[in-house]
């Protein structure tokens, strides 16, 4: 089969494309036939092993598995012996943060708290563009408590973490401020209710006071956006911030100060894919796709990906190698 490989940490164009064995399950594994994956940050930041923390979990010195991607979209191809739950032909979705080898053909897994059975009714490169930036999206909302008309500003609304959080917020009736590189016309039609082009204007000059600012990007800072919170506001980055100063900040709010930092750890993945499949059932979640590649194109995705101007999401279509 072929697969999306690099055997060590360093930058994207160590990824490429070889042929390799088809892996066969073990008796607590499944084999997941592939449809659809995205290339994402959390791959770049995989295969990079940047931030440093992530070596921890992806192996040290070098990868524990070479094959790259971290969600999927897929058919149930083959069950081992233990396996009850799931039955060849099933459709599954999920996201496995540190690396499941998602970017080939076929993969095992036998992390099945990562993972649901998907409705054959919702499309697989919709479901999997809805996957790792709905997760993150949804665990952002998740560290604190909003109410319908809340005021949230969300930075980085072009890209597939803000483009998700804003639609989340839009479902639980939040007004949403976002901010973005240009591209305004494409927020707008996320519901967004007011968008600052960053190009244009200065954010940070806004007299409007939020409830969370949600930084999407990690391209600000806590002291940047403090001005516009409101006397309990909330700042949370999908990022860890200069010299980890998200978390450490996080822990400091805990003791002072009314305004809060909150460090959005991600748990409970099936939890975040029951309600992106309810979403998406019902019509209320539509991802924003910036393209969709094949495997052969792998390489130069990735670079496309780690330059940071992709718009949502890049799907790769693992049907067409």
């Amino acid at each position: 089969m072929e697969a999306a490989v690099r055997y060590d940490y360093g930058p994207v164009d160590k990824v490429r494309v070889e042929k390799i064995p088809q892996p066969e399950p073990s008796p607590k594994e499944i084999l997941v036939k592939v449809i659809a994956t995205t290339i994402n940050r959390t791959d770049v930041a995989v295969v990079t092993g940047s931030p440093a923390i992530m070596k921890l979990f992806v192996g040290i010195p070098q990868p524990k598995n070479p094959v790259t991607g971290t969600d999927f979209v897929g058919e149930v191809a083959g069950v081992g012996t233990q396996v009850g739950d799931f039955q060849i032909g099933d459709r599954v979705w999920g996201f496995i943060d540190n690396g499941c080898g998602s970017q080939a053909e076929y993969f095992c897994t036998s992390a099945f708290s990562n993972l649901r059975k998907l409705s054959k009714a919702i499309d697989p490169f919709i479901a999997a563009a809805s996957i790792e930036a709905g997760h993150y999206g949804i665990n952002f909302i998740n560290k604190m408590t909003l109410k319908p008309g809340d005021e949230v500003l969300v930075i980085g609304g072009t890209g597939a973490i803000g483009s998700a959080t804003i639609q989340l917020l839009k479902t639980m009736g939040i007004r949403v401020t976002a901010v973005s590189l240009g591209h305004v016309d494409k927020v707008i039609t996320l519901g967004t209710d007011q968008v600052i082009d960053a190009y244009k204007e200065d954010f940070t000059r806004m007299e409007k006071r939020f409830k969370a600012v949600f930084d999407a990007v990690g391209k600000s800072r806590f002291k940047i956006c403090k001005p516009l919170l409101t006397e309990r506001g909330v700042y949370i980055s999908s990022e860890l911030g200069p010299n980890c100063e998200n978390p450490l900040l996080a822990f400091k709010s805990l003791f002072w100060g009314k305004q809060k930092v909150k460090f959005p750890v991600p748990l409970d993945i099936q939890q975040s894919l029951r309600q992106m499949e309810q979403l998406l059932l019902e019509g209320k979640f539509n991802p924003l796709i910036d393209r969709t590649v094949k495997l052969s194109q792998i390489t130069e995705t990735y670079a496309y990906v780690a330059s940071g101007q992709k718009i949502g999401n890049v799907i790769l279509d693992v049907s067409k190698t």
